[in-house]
């Protein structure tokens, strides 16, 4: 028995696993070296700027701390951060350090 409508289920093809859209962003990011706040799984947020980044992994560059390595599945996001909350959180870390060495001499 034939159906008076034409089913409307069609068969698709399923989405790429990738797009490219990954790579063009970070390349982007790189090349114009914009501040980014990395949140990690677990997470901790690390600041500075890609230098480097492959199908597993980016380097991010920071000034005054150790660069680093970090595997793309530890990452939960990428955001582009401003020269204003860039310089507010380096001070709020320099407030910490100073507060950490005060606290040592008057200890």
């Amino acid at each position: 028995m034939k159906l008076p409508w034409p089913s409307r289920h069609r068969s698709k093809t399923p989405p790429p696993g990738e797009t490219g859209q990954e790579s063009l962003y970070l390349h982007s990011l790189s090349e114009r070296r914009v501040p980014v706040t990395i949140k990690l799984q677990d997470g901790e947020r690390v600041r500075g700027w890609i230098e480097y980044f492959d199908d597993s992994m980016v380097r991010l560059t920071r000034e005054g701390h150790p660069n680093l390595f970090i595997y793309k599945h530890q990452i939960h996001t990428i955001s582009e951060t401003s020269q204003r909350a860039s310089a507010r959180s380096e001070r709020a870390n320099e407030g910490a350090v100073s507060r950490t060495v005060s606290n040592e001499v008057a200890g």
